[in-house]
This record gives structure tokens, sequence and C-alpha cells, in this order.
């Protein structure tokens, strides 16, 4: 499900890729459901593709956003960001990710990624799983 949601530098929000075209992607966005070309000048990146640093390998952005959902019970997170000290964001990426890179992850990281996960949620957007690990481990039981 990650991989057709897209964050695309300069624009805020997230957004759900409809089409390609020739040299552009059509995507609507979550917030607003309205449509419009990107382009490929512009950064466009699948959070299937987006990874925390940590202390020892990166972790993939879907197993953050998991533990996010089981730490909130699948809610929204409740802290507002705007307010939030960095004292107080660090801690709540501490709870959720205890072995994140002290040095390498930043406020604004953890500001963009309270913010990704509630649009998510309120878009009913909350399995998280890749579909392919799926497959796999459905393939590793049997």
């Amino acid at each position: 499900m990650l991989k057709t949601i897209l964050a695309i530098s300069g624009k805020p929000g997230l957004y759900k890729l409809v089409s390609q075209g020739k040299n552009m992607l059509i995507v609507e966005s979550l917030a607003d459901k309205k449509r419009f070309p990107a382009y490929g000048s512009e950064k466009i990146i699948s959070l299937g593709d987006i990874a925390m640093y940590t202390d020892a390998e990166d972790v993939p952005l879907r197993n953050v956003l998991t533990a996010m959902k089981k730490k909130e019970s699948g809610e929204a997170v409740a802290m507002d960001i705007k307010k939030a000290s960095s004292t107080d964001l660090y801690a709540y990426l501490g709870e959720v990710l205890p072995s994140y890179d002290r040095d390498r992850v930043h406020v604004s990281d953890i500001k963009k990624l309270i913010s990704w996960y509630n649009l998510l949620v309120a878009c009913g957007l909350t399995d998280f799983e890749d579909e392919d690990e799926e497959k796999e481990q459905d393939k590793e039981a049997e």
C-alpha cells in the first residue's frame, strides 16, 4: 500500500498515485482529493522507499508506522506537533523506535512522520504492511 503513496518535495501532505503519463504522474491529494500532474523534474518518493535511521541498520517506514499504530491503538497521534517541544518529540519517537539514531534524526523528521501518520489514519489507510512481504510470510508458513 505504501508504494502508491507519494511524498512530493515542496508540496505539503501525501499523494496517491492514480496514473502515469509521459514524463509525469497523475496524483491525488489525500487531504482534499484534488488531482494534478507531478512532473519528473520534481523530487517524488514513495513511502515504501523511505527508512528511518537507527543505530544498527535503517528501519523501513512501514515498520515505524506499524509501531505507531500499535502504540496509538490505531488512532491518530494526539500530540500537537506545532506546540510540542523537541524533547517531547524525541521522547515520542524513543517510545516508538527506541534505537533511532539521535544524531541523524531531526525534529523536522519526527514532525513529518507524525503528520504523515495522522493523515494516513484520517484517510483510513492503516494497512502499512507490504503486500509482497505478506505473500512471502504466507509461503514460509506453508
